[in-house]
């Protein structure tokens, strides 16, 4: 169990999660130490030694995310997402500490008919997901207690998002395109966070599923945020398929979560909610 004033590694601190969960654990009494690059490197076994031996329980938001990108960069994408991931396992079973990784709706190959739940076994259609995938295999034989939250359509205050991506494009349009075939809840990393403090204080081992509660497509989302922006811009349902991308999107990306729930003392907000704080701070 954590107590006040544990020491926290979050791995990948100044990105997008990390970011929002390093002032979190700060909140919660926790003491957080931030490290990424270019003094912390995840692929380099002396950073992750130095990182697991600072902290009482570590954190591991470091990934390779450019979805894009890794089919022309699977090297690089299974170095991070996978390789470093195992050894960070290990290097954490060695020294007895408990660890937490983020992972990825992208695991899932988005043909359910239903919201996926922890059993439901992954088929990623991408090289961002399976090289995630591979990360999540080898830090389950690591033989360690970890914990797994995998977490989907993530948006916050630091780094490019589908949100602050949408409004760069509105911008410089007098519409837009965005596709009504992919399904998910937009899921802000300031809630995230609230729950990783949560299950800092527990320390559960296995696998989790967390997303903000409801669903919607990626195209009702747009309409949601520019009207509650007061942005006057028509926005037009689209398919995937009308935009060619090196990667594959999964199209059903809902989660079912209540598994973690049961772990929460709130309940899981509507990711309305949480979106209308974010688009108040932009």
């Amino acid at each position: 169990m954590a107590t006040e004033n544990t020491r926290i590694a979050i791995l990948g601190g100044r990105g997008m999660l990390g970011s929002d969960l390093a002032p979190a654990c700060g909140q919660q009494g926790f003491d957080p130490i931030v490290l990424d690059l270019p003094e912390f490197d995840i692929t380099n076994a002396d950073h992750v030694r130095r990182a697991v031996s600072s902290a009482e329980a570590i954190v591991n938001c470091a990934a390779y995310t450019n979805v894009d990108g890794a089919e022309s960069e699977a090297k690089s994408a299974y170095r991070i997402n996978a390789e470093a991931v195992g050894r960070l396992g290990a290097i954490a079973r060695d020294a007895g500490k408990w660890l937490l990784h983020v992972s990825t709706d992208f695991v899932f190959d988005g043909r359910s008919d239903r919201p996926y739940i922890e059993t439901d076994p992954p088929n990623p259609v991408n090289t961002y997901g399976k090289s995630k995938l591979a990360g999540e295999q080898l830090l389950a034989t690591s033989g360690w207690r970890y914990c797994i939250l995998r977490v989907e359509w993530t948006y916050g205050l630091a780094g490019n998002n589908f949100v602050t991506k949408l409004l760069q494009r509105a911008r410089a349009a007098q519409a837009l395109k965005v596709v009504d075939d992919q399904v998910g809840s937009p899921t802000a990393t300031t809630e995230v966070s609230r729950a990783i403090c949560e299950l800092l204080r527990t320390r559960p081992e296995g696998l989790f599923h967390f997303a903000a509660a409801g669903y919607v497509s990626r195209h009702e989302m747009a309409k949601f945020i520019m009207d509650k922006l007061s942005i006057d811009i028509n926005v037009l349902p689209c398919k995937t398929s009308d935009f060619p991308s090196p990667a594959m999107r999964p199209l059903n990306s809902r989660f079912d979560c209540s598994k973690i729930q049961a772990l929460l003392s709130e309940r899981i907000e509507s990711w309305q909610m949480p979106l209308e704080r974010f688009l108040r701070q932009l």
